[in-house]
């Protein structure tokens, strides 16, 4: 009786554990410029980090977001599998002026691409930007530099 107990226990927790939702860990943080306003940005710039980004995630701070980068400029495309926040990304060129913003919609899979090259990409709680008036042209300072 004790052994088919602790063999009930054991695969309880192995299922309990594949089934969880991720533990959401935030990642170093950096202080970004768009005009006059300061967002407090943590960056993903692995693989890894990248891939997840804000995903499991029921909320964000204030003028707190996500800045992904990359090791070069291209196309960039994100979607928001796994993603509970309403988010507006602004795709970045290598100069910090920004492409394109588009808006996205919680666990939406569409993919929402960049007009043009990227290197960088900020997301922020849906509306940011326009509520403060920024829009393509506009520049990001403060960016983390590229490792190559």
């Amino acid at each position: 009786m004790k052994r088919l107990f602790v063999t009930s226990l054991l695969a309880s927790t192995f299922i309990t554990a594949a089934t969880a939702a991720p533990v959401v860990v935030e990642l170093p943080a950096t202080t970004l410029t768009i005009g006059k306003h300061k967002i407090v940005a943590e960056v993903a710039a692995t693989d890894e980090q990248r891939a997840t980004g804000l995903m499991y995630r029921f909320s964000l701070k204030p003028d707190h977001g996500m800045i992904f980068v990359f090791e070069s400029a291209q196309p960039q495309a994100f979607w928001m599998k796994n993603t509970f926040i309403p988010l507006s990304i602004a795709f970045i060129a290598s100069d910090g002026r920004i492409v394109n913003i588009a808006d996205m919609a919680p666990q939406d899979e569409r993919s929402h691409w960049s007009t043009g090259p990227a290197q960088y990409a900020l997301e922020m709680r849906k509306g940011w930007f326009a509520e403060r008036g920024i829009g393509p042209g506009d520049r990001v300072t403060g960016l983390p530099v590229v490792k190559r």
